[in-house]
C-alpha cells in the first residue's frame, strides 16, 4: 500500500514523499491516520535530526516518519493481535513506549508508523506495551489531543508532598490547596487548567499568570471563574507583568501561605525564580516547560529546601494510565481540550509548520492526512470566507461555538476539503 507522509532525514530536512508500505507480518497492525496535532517536541527533534535523543543516526539513510499525537482507523490485524484489535476499530497511540528500557517512540524512530503520515505499520512493541489505545469516539481531533492531555494529567500525578513523621512522599498536588499555574495562557496551559477544574483532586484555589492580555483574556472566556466555581474551585487570572510587586500579589492571593503546587509552562529564568518564591511549606514545583537549550537553569532557594522542604520535580510526557485517563475524561465530556486548537492544515503544511513552529503565534495546530490546505488560523476563517465558500461555511461553524474547533467542523472539512 501507498502512503503519503512526511520524513525526516535530518537536522532541519523534512520531505512530504510518497512510498510503498510493506505488508505487515503477524505481530504487525495495517491503521489509517487521519489528523495529528503538532508538538513542539517534533519542532526540537527536527531541528536536532540525529542529534536528538528519540531520532535513529541513520536516517539520512532511512527516514523516519514524523508525528506523535494521531487518531486514525485500524484496517487490518496480524494474527497474533485479533483477539485485542479489529479493522474497524478508531485508536490513539502513547509514543512513549518504554520498551526494553529504549527512547524509541512513534513519531521520531520508526520507518512506518507516525502521525503525518495516511498509512501506518504498527509494529509489535506498541501492542506489548498496552500503547496502541483503543479510542470510542466518531471525532479524530479528540484523539490527537489525548497525548498532549496525558502530559497534563502526568504533570498533576507526579508533583509530590512529604509526611516527614514518616517519610513517605504522597503523590499529586493537595487536595484543596492552593495551586498557581505560571506562564499558562498557552495552549498547554489551557488544558492544564481545564483539567484542575474538573479533575477528581481538585486544588481549592488556583491561580493562572500570563503576560500578554490577549491570551489571559481569551483563557477566562472560555474557562470562566464561573465554571470553577461550581466545581469548588476559585480560579484567580494574573498579569503579572501589571502588578507592582508580583510575588507580593501573589502571595497575598495565596493568602500569606504560598502555593502548595506551582507549575512553569514556560522555560523561563525569571518565571522559574519566581515560582519557587511563592512557594508554600512542602510546596512542591513542577518545571513542565522543555527547554532547548541544555544549559538552562535558574535560582532555587535552597535554605527554603532545607528548613521548608520545597522540592522540584519535572515530566516530559505521559504514561499509559495517565492517557487512559485523558480519553475517559474527554469521552466522558468532563475535559474539552478543543480550547488548545488555533489553526488547522493539511498534510502539504507539515514541512513549514513543524519547521517555524515556535515563529507561529496561537495553540496547537491540527493537521488532517487526507487533504491538502495550508494552515489556517480559526481566527482567519471569515476574512478567507470571503473567496472561498469552504472557510466561509467553517467559519460560520466555528463563531457558534464561541471560536472553537469543533467535531461539526471537523465532519465539514474532511468532506469539503480538496484531497491531497
Amino acid at each position: 500500500m501507498k502512503t503519503k507522509a512526511v520524513r525526516i532525514y535530518g537536522a532541519n530536512d523534512i520531505r512530504l514523499e510518497e512510498f510503498e508500505l510493506p505488508a505487515i507480518g503477524e505481530d504487525e497492525i495495517l491503521a489509517k491516520v487521519v489528523s495529528d496535532s503538532v508538538c513542539m517536541s517534533t519542532h526540537k527533534a527536527v531541528m536536532q535530526g540525529p542529534k536528538h535523543a528519540r531520532v535513529p543516526d541513520d536516517v539520512a539513510e532511512n527516514p523516519t516518519i514524523i508525528g506523535h499525537e494521531f487518531c486514525g482507523e485500524i484496517l487490518e490485524v496480524g494474527k497474533k493481535w485479533q483477539h485485542k484489535y479489529k479493522a474497524g476499530d478508531r485508536f490513539t497511540v502513547q509514543p512513549a513506549l518504554g520498551w526494553q528500557g529504549k527512547l524509541d517512540a512513534p513519531g521520531y524512530s520508526y520507518r512506518y508508523v507516525g502521525g503525518n503520515s495516511q498509512y501506518v505499520v504498527i509494529p509489535n512493541e506498541v501492542m506489548e506495551c498496552n500503547c496502541l489505545l483503543r479510542y470510542d469516539n466518531d471525532v479524530y481531533f479528540y484523539g490527537s489531543l489525548a497525548e498532549p492531555v496525558s502530559c497534563i494529567v502526568a504533570g498533576y500525578h507526579v508533583n509530590y508532598h512529604t509526611n516527614n513523621s514518616v517519610h513517605v512522599h504522597q503523590m499529586g498536588i493537595v487536595e484543596g490547596g492552593n495551586t498557581i499555574l505560571m506562564a499558562a495562557a498557552g495552549p498547554m496551559g489551557l488544558g492544564a487548567i481545564d483539567y484542575a477544574v474538573h479533575c477528581d483532586r481538585k486544588p481549592g484555589l488556583l491561580v493562572v499568570t500570563d503576560i500578554d492580555n490577549d491570551r489571559l483574556a481569551r483563557a477566562a472566556s472560555i474557562l470562566t471563574v464561573e465554571e470553577a466555581e461550581k466545581n469548588g474551585v476559585k480560579l484567580v487570572y494574573v498579569n503579572t507583568n501589571e502588578v507592582e510587586n508580583a510575588r507580593d500579589y501573589l502571595m497575598e492571593l495565596s493568602g500569606g501561605k504560598g502555593y502548595d503546587d506551582a507549575f512553569v509552562y514556560a522555560p523561563v529564568k525569571p518565571v522559574v525564580e519566581l515560582a519557587d518564591s511563592v512557594l508554600g511549606f512542602d510546596g512542591c514545583l513542577n518545571f513542565f516547560a522543555g527547554p532547548t537549550n541544555t544549559e538552562f537553569s535558574a535560582m532555587f532557594n535552597f535554605y527554603r529546601v532545607h528548613y521548608a522542604f520545597t522540592h522540584i520535580c519535572g515530566n516530559t510526557g505521559g504514561n499509559t494510565d495517565d492517557m487512559i485517563e485523558a480519553v475517559e475524561m474527554m469521552n466522558s465530556g468532563k475535559l474539552n481540550p478543543t480550547a488548545m486548537i488555533t489553526h488547522v492544515g493539511g498534510l502539504d503544511a507539515v514541512i513549514d509548520t513543524v519547521i517555524n513552529l515556535d515563529k507561529i503565534p496561537g495553540g496547537k495546530k491540527l493537521i488532517y492526512n487526507f487533504i491538502s490546505m495550508p494552515l489556517v488560523a480559526l481566527s482567519d476563517l471569515a476574512e478567507l470566507g470571503k473567496t472561498d465558500p469552504m472557510f466561509a461555511e467553517l467559519a460560520k461553524i466555528v463563531e457558534q461555538n464561541n471560536g472553537l474547533w469543533c467535531a461539526e467542523a471537523e465532519k465539514y472539512l474532511l468532506a469539503n476539503a480538496k484531497p491531497i
